[in-house]
């Protein structure tokens, strides 16, 4: 799960200085903003991301070198499950932070932004669909394998037969279902647009507080990291426990070189979270 979280250091850096452009790119390419409302999200993407390099990236750092010594060692599949417990709270709190301008983003798009988006999702359900729901089992399999190994190289160097027999393996029992995950997709995506299109209402705006605006998209990304089906709450708790076991499973096959290697690309990522923190 760490790996694939990670990409090159290089990329990261560039990445990160620039995301507050990419970020808007992305968006308005979802959305087609305005004059207006471009310069308001542009104001405050930017001032995301000052709190985010000042306060969140130390927090990743110590995180970073804390993990660092564990890799020399066999990993259990709790202990892989704490590391995505911690990524989720980190992101968790980087939404919260960006809630009060998405609130005031939100009641500010009106029904051509909303057309907009629809057309975003539909192209991506169609990617998705090519991707988990078309084409043969073994074909969509091997789709999964080779983004699998990709990540896991990308932490540990090139992984051997039997590492690479755990890969497939791992996939081959996975409790996945391509169409349970879309038919989540399309509820959220559904949850997404009536929620924005409540509180852009003319009829609304001038009644909704910017408290009552911004719990309305709290609890909006709340319902998207946490789904309100009991059913699909099990099922993906099932699907974290699934993954922390196969991450455990491959790290603890490792061999000593493998897990130095894997320190290192730690220890790359902390000098350049320090090269982060220190610009301003």
């Amino acid at each position: 799960m760490l790996a694939a979280v990670l990409s090159g250091c290089s990329t990261l850096k560039i990445v990160y200085n620039q995301a507050p452009d990419l970020a808007y790119w992305y968006l308005d390419g979802h959305l087609n903003f305005t004059g207006v409302q471009s310069l308001q999200l542009k104001d405050e993407l930017g001032r995301l991301q000052a709190w985010h390099r000042q306060t969140q990236l130390p927090i990743y750092l110590e995180t970073l070198q804390k993990l660092q010594p564990q890799l020399a060692a066999d990993i259990s599949a709790p202990e892989a499950c704490a590391v995505y417990v911690d990524l989720r709270i980190k992101l968790t709190t980087l939404t919260e932070q960006a809630e009060p301008a998405m609130a005031a983003l939100a009641v500010t798009l009106h029904a051509g932004q909303f057309e907009q988006l629809e057309r975003k999702f539909a192209k991506g359900n169609a990617a998705y669909r090519e991707d988990f729901l078309e084409g043969s089992p073994q074909a969509r399999r091997d789709k999964r394998y080779q983004r699998a190994v990709s990540g896991a190289e990308r932490l540990y160097g090139a992984l051997n037969g039997r590492q690479l027999d755990l890969v497939r393996q791992a996939i081959a029992q996975s409790r996945f279902d391509p169409a349970r995950a879309y038919a989540e997709r399309l509820r959220r995506q559904s949850d997404v647009l009536a929620t924005l299109r409540a509180l852009s209402d003319t009829r609304l705006v001038a009644l909704n507080a910017p408290e009552q605006a911004r719990a309305s998209t709290g609890a909006l990304i709340r319902r998207s990291f946490n789904s309100p089906s009991p059913a699909y709450r099990d099922y993906a708790d099932k699907l974290t426990k699934e993954a922390c076991q196969s991450f455990s499973e491959l790290h603890n096959s490792s061999s000593a070189a493998q897990r130095s290697k894997a320190q290192e690309t730690l220890a790359d990522y902390q000098q350049l979270l320090k090269a982060l923190i220190a610009q301003k």
